[in-house]
């Protein structure tokens, strides 16, 4: 019987290389938008107080994996909710089970690097300014990836609350903090991180030619309808707006399927992307298995070379 690897949470997150895991999602999304994914729709076990959810990938030279991920409300936390679970990444060969890892620091890092390579395929060159707007554990992890991989750029962290907001920006060398409004006015690019069930900014605020990368919302929009309505609307897969929510975006709900671009064809050249320097991009992401997949290879790559977790038999 062949052991697998176990991988605590501090050990997952040790072996999430943000390069690698950048160069993993972008695989994964060219993937998708090529048709060669094979990855069901989501499902999901409901209980009196969350759910249960399944999702499985098969992606090509990356591997075969399926997330198990719980949605509870965080007690005391208003309007917040808490994701735990794990990962089970599987031989794409002869099926057998190579690791399991931590689902949360998975998610984080992929949702993450996905909106990053949507920066990278769709802003307009050398943005001078980038908002974060959110405190949480996504907005977290986005503000560190942006310290790996721009971290020259300044960077403002949006927040409700000061000293959240303050908080989340120390992991970026040149981050500040300030309110939503004050942080999204003059970015070139913004990315939305929260669990919202309302938009969190409005059309007015935004700068001409700005690209907003949008991770949050499952609860509801986080977007405004000026802001869907005038942007050129980009996705990881076409479900994003096919797909009632949670499976969907709240914001993609009616709008044309011809209006929405998947990512993957302009990160495989397949699409052109902004065409015009005063353009509104929009990315709008809901997650996809696939990316799970990419983040779980890089995890598991990573953690075989450098010695990383505990090998058990089952």
């Amino acid at each position: 019987m062949s052991s697998v690897l176990i991988l605590d949470r501090s050990q997952t997150r040790a072996a999430l290389d943000p390069a690698r895991v950048l160069d993993a999602v972008t695989s994964a999304l060219v993937a998708i938008a090529r048709g060669e994914v094979s990855a069901p729709p989501r499902i999901a076990a409901r209980a009196p107080a969350g759910l249960l959810g399944a999702m499985p990938a098969h992606v090509p030279g990356l591997g075969l994996a399926a997330k198990l991920v719980s949605v509870f409300a965080a007690p005391g936390r208003t309007g917040r909710s808490e994701h735990r679970g794990v990962v089970a990444l599987f031989d794409e060969h002869d099926g057998r089970l190579l690791a399991l890892m931590d689902a949360e620091s998975i998610t984080a890092v992929r949702t993450a690097a996905t909106a990053t390579a949507s920066m990278q395929a769709l802003a307009a060159p050398h943005p001078a300014r980038i908002a974060v707007i959110g405190t949480g554990a996504q907005a977290r992890a986005q503000v560190a990836l942006l310290a790996a991989v721009t971290g020259d750029t300044p960077v403002v962290v949006g927040g409700r609350d000061p000293e959240r907001a303050r908080q989340t920006a120390a992991g970026h060398p040149t981050a500040s903090a300030d309110t939503v409004e004050a942080a999204v006015s003059g970015a070139d690019v913004v990315f939305c991180c929260t669990g919202a069930a309302e938009p969190v900014i409005r059309r007015n605020w935004l700068a001409e030619g700005a690209h907003i990368s949008s991770v949050g919302g499952s609860e509801g929009p986080e977007l405004d309808p000026e802001t869907v309505r005038d942007g050129s609307l980009f996705a990881e897969w076409a479900g994003a707006a096919a797909s009632a929510p949670p499976a969907g975006a709240h914001e993609l709900q009616g709008v044309a399927p011809d209006r929405v671009t998947l990512l993957g064809s302009v990160l495989g050249g397949d699409h052109p992307g902004r065409r015009q320097p005063g353009e509104l991009t929009v990315f709008k992401s809901t997650g996809h298995a696939a990316l799970d997949v990419a983040a779980a290879s890089v995890v598991h790559g990573f953690a075989r070379a450098h010695g990383l977790g505990t090998a058990v038999d089952l």
